[in-house]
């Protein structure tokens, strides 16, 4: 008897112990008995902060609504126009894009209706591109890209090894796609310089893309040796990746299927009234999965490039809480209730009625 008591209260003891050791300490912030404030939200307090934000944002909403209408833009949807008539089903147009033997140049003309000030943005837009598909964003080697030495590029596949056993590189659906259509630009018979230093993002050119050259890249062989049909634009071989932007820009995938990449900026401004002459070279498939090309010309503001959202969210939001202010000041006017008062409480409610 006695050795089993012994036993139990060593059993009790280390229990306690146990349990000791796993108690926080005592102090303010373990216990949660630091000083918090807690605010008490009266009807002139939820008044005041209602209009408050009304107030401030509808300024910047109106603010933000004339940055964007001041931005100038020029638009022109050009995938079926320059196509010759007699192709007019996607089919036939995708037959027109593939024949090597068709002269794909097509020159438009456009009018500058307001002036627009230097830099204007030259965009290439594509509609129906899905750049999000999870096979496609993942069809890449970015150590690759960097030094150039990436021993498992499986997941470039399918276009990983040209001919079996040479290593493509850059490798991948999305280098293999790079947009290939381009712009010739004059402006009332004055050629128009597009500068295309400097439209990649800088931390893309430092630190994803290093001094690496093209080898074995699809789309630079003739369309019987590649093994595959050309996806897009060819690479210089004697240009590193850092420094084709035009690729850096189109490796950098969109989150859409509806977005704008940069082409180039004009440096000069373009004067309202003016005619361009734009010549462009249709050699982008987009009629295979029913996509559409547009070419954009933008100025920017203090706020970016043209976008009424965000001005008519503001404007939106701060009216809704002069609204709300004003009928919650109506609502406590007209029937004023004393702070605390408990006679609407429910059972106070029953009491009255019974």
């Amino acid at each position: 008897m006695p050795s089993q008591g012994a036993s139990t209260s060593g059993v009790n003891n280390g229990t306690s112990t146990r349990k000791d050791s796993k108690r926080p300490k005592s102090s303010a912030f373990t216990q949660q008995e630091l000083p918090a404030c807690k605010p008490l939200l009266t009807p002139k307090w939820v008044i005041t902060i209602f209009m408050l934000i009304g107030v401030v944002f509808i300024p910047i909403g109106v603010a933000a609504l004339f940055a964007s209408r001041n931005v100038v833009e020029i638009i022109d949807e050009y995938q079926t126009v320059c196509v010759p008539g007699r192709y007019t089903t996607n089919g036939e147009r995708e037959q027109f894009i593939q024949d090597v033997n068709q002269d794909k140049h097509c020159n438009r003309t456009l009018t500058v209706s307001k002036l627009m000030k230097g830099p204007v943005y030259v965009y290439y837009q594509l509609d129906n591109f899905y750049q999000n598909h999870r096979r496609y964003v993942k069809s890449r080697s970015d150590k690759q890209l960097l030094d150039g030495n990436a021993t498992d590029t499986s997941a470039c596949k399918p276009e990983q090894y040209l001919s079996g056993d040479l290593a493509i590189v850059p490798c991948g659906l999305i280098a293999w796609s790079l947009f290939n259509d381009t712009y010739n630009i004059s402006a009332d018979g004055q050629q128009v310089t597009i500068n295309k230093k400097g439209i990649s993002w800088k931390s893309d050119r430092e630190h994803k893309f290093g001094n690496v050259r093209p080898q074995y890249f699809p789309n630079n062989l003739p369309r019987d040796l590649n093994g595959s049909l050309i996806g897009g634009a060819s690479l210089d071989p004697n240009t590193t990746l850092n420094e084709d932007e035009d690729l850096i820009v189109w490796m950098r995938t969109a989150a859409l299927p509806t977005f704008r990449k940069l082409y180039g900026k004009i440096e000069q401004d373009l004067a309202a009234g003016s005619t361009l002459s734009i010549t462009i070279n249709n050699v982008y498939n987009t009629y295979s999965f029913g996509g559409k090309k547009k070419l954009v010309l933008s100025t920017t503001s203090w706020l970016g490039g043209k976008n009424d959202f965000l001005g008519v969210a503001y404007i939106t939001v701060g009216s809704l809480c002069v609204f709300l202010a004003l009928l919650f000041f109506l609502v406590h006017w007209r029937y004023p209730r004393r702070l605390g008062d408990t006679k609407y409480l429910s059972w106070n409610q029953h009491a009255s009625a019974n």
